[in-house]
């Protein structure tokens, strides 16, 4: 058969321009995660705080109804970066704590290392909390092009010490000149320079924006905290400026997109890890119980997902999502492929689902399951206890019984005195031993039907044998005291096995 010059020149310019196209319809992922922000405190969720950068976006977008996260913060970033329940991971018993070695384990491939193998670009900015016991751990070991932020869980804002230690890196080096500096200020210039730098010839743009805001310590500068002088408590004042100025630093990277033209072709997914915490001036009211439980105030998810993409906009979903969908749903879209050794996960794709309106693929969520009945995992942890999630119907065993936590400039409300403020810390806490509530017709999970429908309670109660077979031991270690010892050689906290 005869090929002629003009015939490899078609065919090399078609498959060229195949390929070209395909690089094209790849969206850039920018996905937004903040730390302990409370249901109750955005915009759109009614809150006196104001997010209009936010409120904008999710308003343009699909607001996430039904969106499910872990009620604390390693499990959820663990389950986001693997598409896995924190009990397949050893992750379902509290955080990884400074020194202590332990976090993601090592053998699963991460959503950016997904990413990465169809081309995009992948940069991390601000909170890891998945360990960093030894280099292998850490985010450029992880999937991630570069990284600027910190390993642990909650550094002072401005002089970025825990425990006694700097903590910040900019790719594997100590950042040790950025004292003063506000964490958010500082994360968001970078995130600007990495944008208006990316070449989009060389492929799309991951960059996943985890902020440190609004954890604590409960800090912010001066002009975000003078804003909100309505609110008499002080705390909550200043975590409202913690609001704030996430809100505005979620606005100038926006633009930033904007600005290099990438905007049109970035799909933003935004996101909670977990429920606020009360005593830091977080409030998820009015829904149950706060970070750390399995009440829907500590795993109910503030979220939604912004982009042109999207075959709807200005809608809210209600089909049951969890922060494992996003990597299945993620990688999916960027035209990645998931191998034998990626399988079997615990999300689903559920793109479909925001974007079409389509029935979630998702029948059930399972919250975690934590119980003293693990070894040698005493480390200062509250135990979280069961819970189990199946279609309208959740499951809670073995929870301490915590009510509402309503936000100190609402209290003037009517439910005022049907209601009363707890704190984890204030013994004793009882525990519930079985809850059942239909959390469709009542999300506050006012009417437990445990003793109405003990069929019920007993069909979810088999389903959780499933997930006992499946389960994997807890993977805490105590510190390492070898870890602060390097942390003094290096003034800085660094890998050291």
């Amino acid at each position: 058969m005869k090929f002629s010059v003009n015939s490899f020149i078609f065919v090399t310019l078609t498959n060229l321009h195949i390929f070209v196209s395909s690089a094209a319809s790849k969206p850039n992922i920018l996905f937004v995660l903040v730390d302990d922000l409370g249901w109750s405190d955005v915009g759109f969720h009614g809150s006196k705080i104001q997010t209009p950068n936010v409120d904008k976006l999710a308003n343009e977008g699909v607001i996430l109804d039904s969106y499910y996260v872990q009620p604390i913060c390693s499990p959820t970033r663990g389950a986001l970066m693997s598409g896995r329940y924190p009990i397949h991971l050893g992750m379902q018993h509290g955080i990884v704590h400074t020194g202590c070695p332990f976090g993601l384990p090592l053998n699963i491939t991460t959503l950016p290392q997904k990413l990465k193998e169809v081309g995009y670009s992948t940069h991390m900015i601000g909170k890891w909390h998945l360990g960093f016991y030894n280099w292998e751990s850490t985010p450029t070991y992880r999937g991630f092009d570069t990284f600027y932020g910190f390993y642990n869980g909650a550094e002072d804002h401005y002089t970025h010490v825990i425990s006694h230690f700097l903590d910040f890196r900019d790719n594997k080096e100590i950042v040790r000149d950025m004292n003063e500096t506000y964490s958010v200020n500082a994360f968001t210039k970078r995130a600007e320079q990495i944008v208006k730098s990316h070449d989009a010839q060389n492929g799309p743009l991951f960059l996943y924006m985890a902020f440190q805001n609004v954890h604590s310590p409960v800090q912010a500068p001066k002009q975000h905290v003078d804003k909100y002088s309505f609110i008499n408590d002080t705390i909550r004042r200043s975590y409202a400026g913690m609001v704030d100025i996430m809100d505005e630093a979620v606005g100038n990277i926006t633009g930033a997109f904007k600005e290099a033209g990438l905007w049109d072709n970035t799909l933003m997914i935004f996101s909670t890890d977990n429920g606020g915490v009360p005593k830091n001036g977080g409030y998820d009211y009015p829904l149950r119980g706060p970070k750390d439980t399995l009440w829907e105030g500590g795993v109910r998810g503030v979220g939604f997902v912004h982009g042109k993409m999207l075959s709807r906009s200005g809608v809210k979903s209600t089909g049951l999502i969890h922060v494992t969908d996003w990597y299945p749903t993620l990688v999916n879209l960027a035209g990645g492929y998931l191998n034998d050794e990626d399988l079997p996960l615990d999300g689903h794709d559920v793109w479909k689902t925001i974007s079409n309106g389509e029935a979630s693929p998702r029948t059930e969520i399972l919250h975690n399951i934590d119980t003293p009945s693990f070894p040698d995992t005493e480390l200062g942890f509250a135990y979280q206890g069961i819970g189990l999630r199946v279609g309208d119907m959740k499951l809670l065993m073995g929870v301490p019984n915590i009510s509402y936590f309503i936000p100190p400039e609402e209290r003037n409300i009517s439910e005022v005195n049907s209601v009363t403020d707890q704190d984890l810390n204030d013994p004793p806490v009882p525990t519930i031993n079985v809850a059942l509530f239909n959390v469709t017709a009542d999300p506050y999970e006012k009417n437990d039907l445990s003793k109405k429908f003990p069929d019920k309670v007993k069909e979810l109660q088999d389903r959780l044998e499933y997930y006992m077979k499946g389960l994997v031991p807890p993977a805490n270690k105590p510190s390492d005291p070898k870890a602060r010892r390097v942390a003094r050689e290096n003034g800085a906290w660094t890998p050291w096995m």
